[in-house]
């Protein structure tokens, strides 16, 4: 019953909505039919029962209805006490009516008989009244003067130039005829000109930030990656030209309320809001607008204002307290943009209602160029005497943490290089200064690189700034152009609105525009960043003069729009053209405007008090000030004008770094590089180090000289391909030159010391590098991948049988010569002195080649494309070359002192072994070959790791176990005191070799190695002095200690004592096949 769902039902009778919803809906139908209802009943069995149930829902539906009519009869009878009261009321109302009917007939008969006299008395009083209106006027007009001078000096522009409008519109109209108001014209006229210089003072100091109303400190650019927020002014909701991004929001919010011929109007978009209602701050439409003093009562009504909570924007701001309300104030008013824009805004409408705007336009570009170069020479100047403050602060011991910039001119001065000295007596400065062509301040990242980067950015952040202002005055000044509205006849003129803004908008304005400021403002900052560089642009000054003919074209037309143009080409300062300035702008020098023309030629910037001498290596501190300030340009620029951004300053530090810096620096580095790796010393380790091994280069890793500066040259240039990622891929390709040449340099220093040698050809080998490779020492090898392995070094079945394959084709060599050893020690010490400083470089490249991929990878954007020649070979492959390089050198010194050992050990088949008596010392060989192990092994330790000599004597072991068994076959006797020699020779050879394993230090290496091979020479040995049937027994128990023909070669040699029986070899073959 969803009819009943509504019912005001109180909350105690709520039982009764289920009641009622339990009713049949044949009750509440449209056409009740009560005849099955009293079928039902009369047929029903129980017929009480039935009734009875009806009765109930019946009660139901009367409780029902109780509770409704009590719910709405109050309402029911105040309604119809009112249907009274309305009723009593109209029945007066016409009775009333019917009174004054007859009221304004007799009135009528009355007046009827006066007509005559009464109109007579009407057109007296008006006349009367347009007569004193006339003289208060006369009055007023004679108080103007004094108004306007009372005005000019509380710097209330707008007001002033409203009653200077005001006051001329009325003499040109209704006072033309006033022959006693020829004095006040005169006056007019000459404070048109008082009023128009000073706007222009004002908007001038306001263009260039140095107004009352200028953006404060707080709200300039924090660092260098801000752009500037500052939203620019409104513009009117019909204007078709672009706004610029920052000023596109707020398009539409600004119309002039002054039209044309001087009268008010509502614009388009506040239309309607000063009907004398507006609870904004409507006009009292009650009181007249009257020059008589009557301008107090032409307010806002301040009973009617809203005061908002937050208050600033909504309020007038002060210099406009004294205008009359119009539709620019209330547009201001509404206006949320800054402070300054809404002053820049007031200051270009005030010129437009005098007519001025040629004029102001002339002069102002006549001024930017020398007000530009004021500006940039008093912060360098600034700068130059913040820097001496310092500088007589830090003689008194008070420095300040003021920053790089304030401190690198005395640093120049006094700059003296650290005596800081490694441990092995090498002075790292004295090495590194001795190659690089710039000084530590002038390396990338240096003192003098961040002092000049922050030089550059607080006058770029200026300029940003400055051409902010500009941009918002040529926005206004475009958007009255293209309203087509006479920006050079007062408002009380009457002009010819069908005028074409197109053709003529660089006379309209004066010559003054957006593409003009911002080629000023880039020229200015081209010639600071030329003297910063020391460098005179003498090849694009030619054409300048044709350049900036081609930027008086690039007025934003219509029919230069379609990008017929390449962009504009940049105009140097000294040879810009001369601005002709109208007719209208010639009062302008009796007012006292009579400064320096564009042309004249000015002085430097004064960047020598604060920057040092070697300019052009400050171009890459410079390049990336530029290109932020291109950005910010960019976000600045209206869309029409985005092709400027293109060109200009960018382009010329990009063309000077293409042209002149880069190939200066390759140059510059290329000697650099050329005295690096050709000095005497540059491939020399040093003599008489004492030290230890070290890693770290700081605590005196020994790297070669050469090594060392060609990696600090790699580091520094590829700190200038940082600073300059657009021309990162040239300058790694000057480092991959450099990295070439000193590479073939290296391995022309490796092939002198291992030319003809027989270790170099063997490592040359297929088999033997194979070898090697299985061979578990190799894990000490630098990985070509990355660092050591050393996980990989374990024995197991593979690699004991590499390394016994190595041994035997080491030993079949045999006889080894002299000449064919490395026996120079000087040699082998630069070797290993080369491989370290080999790795340390290729290291160091493949960590720069990563950070230089990295960086290039994260930056981004139109401005940081990379050059059109991609690098054909990355930094990482030179690094393998490297190591590849440093490799060889251990390869041939492990294969060296291996074939040593064999030299030595081969005088084992040379010596009878027959003493009569039992030796106190090894064979001289023995102690020959112990003596250079451990020599040599204390002349490479402070060159290399402890790993690396590890692999280097690592192979010494097992060649000469191998060596000592093989020698047993050419021997022809031998007794007791020999196999006890052979012994000794053995255990000598384990202790030392033991020193040096203790010296390396590796905790992964298994001394028992060693021990397990020497154990088993002494083993073969002593099976000599056993009998026979011990030594088949021996056999039968270690079949596979040694091979057959080890056991062979024990049966061949004569030991005396010992009896051997003819069928011996037979009988230890038949237990060697089992």
């Amino acid at each position: 019953m969803g009819v009943f769902d509504e019912l005001p039902l109180p909350p105690e009778k709520a039982y009764l909505r289920e009641e009622i919803s339990r009713i049949d809906e044949t009750w509440t139908a449209a056409r009740f039919d009560s005849l099955p209802h009293v079928v039902h009943i009369l047929t029903s069995k129980d017929r009480d029962a039935a009734a009875q149930f009806l009765k109930e829902q019946s009660d139901v539906i009367e409780e029902v209805v109780d509770e409704v009519v009590q719910s709405y009869h109050t309402g029911f009878n105040r309604a119809i006490q009112n249907y009274s009261q309305i009723l009593r009321l109209f029945s007066e109302s016409t009775e009333s009516i019917g009174v004054l009917k007859v009221d304004l007939a007799e009135a009528k008969k009355h007046l009827s008989a006066r007509n005559k006299q009464l109109h007579q008395l009407w057109y007296r009083s008006v006349t009367l009244r347009h007569i004193i209106s006339l003289l208060d006027q006369i009055e007023d007009i004679a108080k103007v003067p004094a108004r306007i001078e009372k005005l000019i000096a509380e710097k209330q522009y707008y007001a002033a130039v409203q009653l200077h409008v005001q006051s001329i519109m009325m003499l040109e109209r209704g006072l033309q005829t006033v022959g006693a108001l020829q004095d006040v014209r005169s006056e007019l006229t000459k404070l048109r000109g008082v009023l128009f210089y000073k706007i222009l003072e004002d908007l001038h100091a306001h263009l260039y930030n140095k107004g009352e109303y200028s953006a404060s400190g707080s709200t300039m650019l924090e660092n260098d990656d801000d752009v500037p927020t500052t939203i620019s002014v409104a513009l009117t909701a019909h204007s078709s030209q672009p706004l610029s991004r920052r000023t596109r929001s707020l398009k539409g919010d600004n119309q002039n309320g002054l039209q044309i011929d001087g009268s008010y109007r509502p614009g388009p978009v506040d239309r309607g809001s000063f009907d004398g209602n507006d609870e904004e701050g409507a006009l009292d439409s009650s009181e007249e607008a009257t020059l008589d003093g009557d301008m107090e009562n032409m307010r806002i009504n301040g009973s009617d204002v809203t005061k908002d909570a937050s208050g600033a924007l909504c309020q007038m701001p002060t210099w406009l307290s004294n205008s009359t309300p119009d539709e620019f104030l209330e547009t201001i008013r509404k206006s949320d943009a800054p402070l300054y824009v809404k002053y820049l805004q007031t200051m270009v409408e005030c010129l437009c209602m005098l007519g001025k705007v040629s004029a102001a336009g002339a002069i102002i570009c006549q001024r930017l160029r020398p007000t530009i170069h004021e500006i940039i020479t008093s912060k360098i100047k600034a700068h130059a005497d913040l820097l001496n403050s310092s500088r007589s602060s830090i003689g008194k011991g008070s420095r300040t943490g003021t920053g790089d910039l304030h401190f690198i001119k005395g640093q120049l001065e006094s700059y003296q290089l650290p005596k800081q000295k490694r441990k092995n007596g090498i002075s790292i400065a004295g090495t590194l200064l001795a190659v690089s062509p710039v000084s530590p301040l002038m390396a990338p990242g240096g003192k003098a690189q961040v002092a000049a980067k922050d030089l550059l950015d607080s006058i770029l952040d200026a300029v940003v700034r400055i051409f902010e202002n500009h941009v918002v005055v040529g926005e206004l000044l475009e958007a009255k152009v293209s309203q087509h509205v006479d920006l050079n006849t007062p408002k009380s003129v009457p002009v010819d609105v069908s005028w074409n803004p197109d053709s003529e908008a660089s006379q309209v304005t004066g010559g003054y525009s957006i593409s003009f400021s911002l080629t000023v403002l880039q020229s200015e900052c081209q010639q600071l960043i030329c003297e910063i560089l020391r460098a005179t642009p003498e090849a694009a000054s030619a054409d300048a003069a044709v350049q900036t003919a081609r930027l008086a074209s690039k007025a934003p037309s219509k029919e230069k729009r379609d990008g017929s143009e390449n962009g504009l080409t940049f105009a140097f300062r000294f040879t810009d053209a001369t601005i002709s300035i109208p007719n209208q702008g010639v009062d302008l020098v009796r007012q006292g405007w009579n400064r320096k023309g564009p042309n004249v030629v000015q002085e430097g910037y004064g960047s020598a008090a604060v920057l040092p001498e070697e300019g052009i290596y400050l171009a890459a501190s410079i390049y990336r000030p530029v290109l932020q300030f291109t950005d910010k340009v960019a976000s600045i620029l209206p869309t029409k004008y985005s092709q400027l951004s293109n060109d200009g300053l960018l382009a010329f530090v990009e063309n000077f770094v293409k042209d002149h810096f880069l190939p200066t620096m390759f140059v510059d580095y290329r000697k650099g590089v050329q005295q690096a790796i050709s000095s005497p010393a540059a491939f020399r380790p040093r003599a008489h180090v004492v030290t230890t091994y070290t890693s770290s280069i700081e605590k005196g890793r020994p790297v070669l000289q050469g090594l060392l500066a060609i990696d600090y040259l790699t580091k520094e240039v590829l700190g200038w391909a940082q600073a300059m990622p657009k021309f990162a891929n040239d300058l790694v390709k000057y480092v991959q030159t450099f990295l070439e040449r000193t590479y073939e340099r290296c391995r022309t220093s490796y092939m002198e010391a291992v030319l003809e040698k027989q270790s170099y050809m063997l490592i040359g080998r297929h088999d033997i590098e194979k070898l090697m490779r299985l061979d578990p020492s190799s894990g000490y090898l630098p990985n070509l991948q990355g660092p050591f392995n050393l996980e990989s070094n374990s024995y197991d079945t593979e690699t004991i049988e590499a390394e016994l394959e190595l041994s035997e084709l080491l030993l079949n060599l045999r006889p080894i010569k002299q000449e064919n050893l490395i026996h120079d020690d000087n040699k082998l010490i630069l070797l290993a002195s080369l491989s370290d400083s080999l790795e340390y470089v290729a290291d160091s490249v493949e960590r720069l080649g990563q950070t230089t991929q990295r960086a290039t990878n994260h930056i981004g954007g139109k401005h940081h494309s990379h050059s059109d020649s991609e690098p054909t070979r990355s930094l990482a492959s030179f690094a393998r070359d490297y190591r590849k390089l440093a490799i060889d050198c251990l390869k041939v010194l492990r294969i060296e002192m291996q074939l040593e050992t064999i030299f030595h050990m081969q005088e084992m088949t040379n010596t009878e072994y027959l003493d009569d008596q039992d030796a106190e010392e090894p064979d001289d060989f023995i102690i020959s070959l112990t003596a250079q192990i451990t020599r040599r092994d204390e002349e490479m330790a402070p060159f290399i790791s402890n790993a690396k000599r590890n692999y280097i004597f690592g192979g010494i072991c097992g060649v000469a176990a191998n060596a000592s068994i093989k020698a047993l076959a050419d021997m022809k006797s031998i007794n007791l005191f020999g196999v006890q020699q052979i012994c000794r020779n053995s255990i000598a050879l384990e202790q030392i070799l033991n020193v040096l394993q203790a010296l390396a230090a590796i905790p992964s290496i298994n001394s028992e190695v060693v021990q397990q091979r020497l154990d088993r020479v002494r083993t073969y040995f002593e099976l000599l002095n056993m009998p026979f049937e011990a030594l088949l027994a021996f056999i039968t128990e270690h079949v596979h200690l040694f091979t057959a023909a080890e056991y062979a070669n024990l049966l061949n040699v004569l030991v005396p004592g010992r009896e051997i029986p003819p069928d011996a070899h037979d009988r230890v073959s038949e237990i060697l096949s089992l």
